[in-house]
């Protein structure tokens, strides 16, 4: 008698590691509301790691999966209130911005949004991030001033380009990624914070990733090609037969 062949585990869909995503996403703000920190602890963890599993299902670039992977450290790291653990948190959500600007240059486009708007939109990203650090400045401790001022330019310089390189989706997401980071750098700063500041740091934060993602996998790609690669053919075939310089 032969042995029946093994069948390979069937795939996971991805419709299911998103709505584990959303299970977990909502159980780390209702934890949050009613005051669970052990939930928090718990489910906050399991964010990114779901999120990065759904994009890379849905055929996402490897750099969206490595930024989410950086947040998912920055999110492990900031569950401690050790001053070491918040710096290196900072660093790993820079790192994952970082792989976000790639990205946008890798896989946007020119022109996703009008020029005008675009102008526009610098503007008022540069606004928000030289009155935003101005007025934070002398309420932050010293040893986080120049920091948070270097990851708040990154961190403006990845929105504002997840708006014109990918469009409204993920520009959406990049502005709420801002205001998440602004509720926590106040909350540094010891200004009067929302009722429930994590709530809505939370709350803005996983908005912001998920829309990251969604914007991301909704665009059209636009890989960097090689300049021979796009130049027509009857250019190239004059290129090769012209005489060497």
């Amino acid at each position: 008698m032969s042995a029946s062949p093994v069948r390979p585990p069937a795939p996971v869909p991805a419709a299911a590691v998103l709505a584990a995503f959303a299970v977990a996403a909502a159980a780390d703000l209702a934890s949050l509301a009613a005051g669970f920190e052990p939930g928090h602890t718990v489910a906050k963890p399991l964010l990114m790691p779901l999120l990065a599993c759904w994009a890379f299902l849905g055929g996402a670039p490897r750099l969206l999966v490595a930024a989410l992977l950086f947040g998912w450290g920055g999110d492990v790291l900031l569950l401690s209130d050790a001053g070491p653990a918040f710096l290196a948190g900072m660093g790993s959500f820079a790192l994952g911005h970082v792989c976000y600007l790639a990205l946008f240059r890798a896989h946007g486009r020119r022109g996703t949004v009008p020029r005008a708007r675009a102008g526009l939109a610098a503007l008022a990203y540069a606004a928000a991030l030289t009155g935003t650090v101005t007025l934070l400045w002398p309420d932050l401790p010293g040893g986080l001033r120049v920091p948070v001022a270097l990851y708040s330019a990154l961190l403006t310089a990845m929105a504002y380009g997840a708006l014109t390189r990918l469009g409204l989706v993920a520009g959406l997401g990049g502005a709420l990624f801002m205001l998440s980071d602004t509720f926590i750098a106040t909350g540094v700063a010891e200004w009067p914070q929302l009722p429930g500041p994590d709530f809505w740091i939370m709350l803005t934060y996983i908005a912001a990733q998920f829309l990251l993602t969604r914007g991301t996998l909704g665009a059209p790609h636009t890989p960097v090609v090689a300049e021979d690669a796009v130049r027509p053919a009857g250019a190239q075939a004059r290129a090769s037969a012209a005489p060497p310089r």
